[in-house]
């Protein structure tokens, strides 16, 4: 297990210090590193639904370019240019799966930028999920192979153990925590209800990228991230925890400002 976990570990510290360095920056530098990102997933999305990234590149270039388009100032003409993507995706087709894989790339690029939008929030938004996200991925890699025991959901992902859910989730909520303590100075227990939702959905963003391999009989989505194989193996579970948490974060303090409503709970 060690020998496995080192490489998920270091990977997992080096993607979390690019997100921090770009998330310091905001705007348009972190919008570059998050179309990258975006980009890298929608070309495995492509590789492993359709068996070749060729095809969909020019989809791929709308991806990264909305993304772009985004961190310029341009949000609604982004958003327009992703919206026109997918559209023109589901008439050309393979349909579903390359106007899906439009959508499973921007929603993980705004909703990042969403969140880092905000001025006295940003920062700690988006490092309390990445580090939540993190910490569960890490904390079921090593509980799951320590502990062992009956399978999670064996039809979709047969190595997947409920004691490495629970030992994620544990993880998560603790590494969630321990994040918003430092970054948030606002931070208080309601933030350990928001991890545990997090944490949670990005294991059954886990088990999508799962299906989505297992479907197309792919083993990984690439070999760019040592310990993880592909960038889409990496951000799978932070497609799901960061969507959600712009979701938490309209809900409890409307648009104006979902970091806040994200990180910033009366007890």
């Amino acid at each position: 297990m060690t020998r496995d976990l080192i490489p998920r570990i270091a990977s997992s510290l080096v993607l979390i210090a690019i997100a921090v360095v770009a998330t310091w920056y905001g705007g348009l530098v972190a919008a570059l590193v998050v179309a990258a990102i975006a980009a890298a997933v929608h070309l495995e999305w492509a590789g492993v639904t359709e068996h070749r990234s060729g095809p969909a590149l020019p989809f791929t270039v709308a991806v990264a370019a909305a993304l772009v388009l985004y961190g310029l100032g341009l949000p609604m003409v982004g958003l327009v240019l992703g919206v026109l993507a997918a559209a023109v995706a589901t008439i050309t087709g393979p349909r579903p799966w390359r106007a899906v894989g439009i959508v499973y790339a921007l929603v993980l690029g705004f909703s990042l930028l969403i969140l880092r939008d905000s001025v006295d929030h940003g920062l700690a938004a988006v490092g309390f999920v990445v580090t939540t996200v993190a910490a569960t991925d890490i904390g079921a890699f090593a509980a799951g192979r320590t502990l062992g025991g009956p399978k999670l959901w064996p039809a979709v992902s047969p190595k997947k153990t409920w004691s490495g859910a629970i030992g994620g989730l544990a993880a998560g909520v603790l590494g969630g925590w321990a994040a918003a303590a430092v970054l948030e100075p606002a931070a208080t227990a309601g933030l350990v209800i928001v991890s545990i939702l997090l944490s949670v959905v990005s294991q059954f963003g886990d088990l999508f990228e799962s299906y989505v391999k297992r479907r197309f009989g792919a083993k990984d989505s690439g070999h760019l991230v040592p310990g993880h194989g592909g960038m889409m193996d990496r951000v799978d579970g932070l497609v799901f925890a960061a969507a959600v948490a712009v979701v938490v974060g309209v809900g409890h303090n409307g648009l104006g400002d979902p970091a806040q409503g994200l990180m910033v709970w009366q007890m």
